[in-house]
């Protein structure tokens, strides 16, 4: 379980407006950082066009590597820390320019200069 690999997380359950449901999702914690069983999580979810004007709604579009079946968004304003127990399925590994742009955009969402 490694930063910038694809797992389909479970995610539930939930409170209020926080995504829910088995989903894919991307590790984005630096690798072994800590010491507890968990990851810190950027969920996918299916790319809308409204998400266009959005940029903490990263599109990743599905490859052989990355594992996901349809356009999706790295959705880093839902970024959240999960037990490794969550991660269900390992999908793939997002390319390294996609990763950057994950990361540039939790950085806008965390307000990290």
């Amino acid at each position: 379980m490694k930063r910038g690999e694809v797992w389909q997380v479970n995610l539930d359950p939930t409170i209020g407006a926080e995504i829910n449901k088995i989903r894919p999702c991307v590790i984005v914690n630096k690798d072994a950082l800590a010491v507890l069983p968990l990851k810190i999580v950027v969920p996918l979810t299916a790319w809308n066009a409204r998400f266009k004007n959005a940029p903490w709604h990263i599109k990743v579009e599905p490859t052989k590597a990355n594992g996901l079946r349809k356009a999706s968004s790295a959705d880093t304003f839902q970024v959240r820390s999960v037990s490794e127990k969550r991660l269900v399925e390992k999908l793939g590994v997002i390319s390294p320019p996609d990763m950057e742009k994950v990361s540039l955009a939790l950085a806008l969402s965390l307000a990290i200069d």
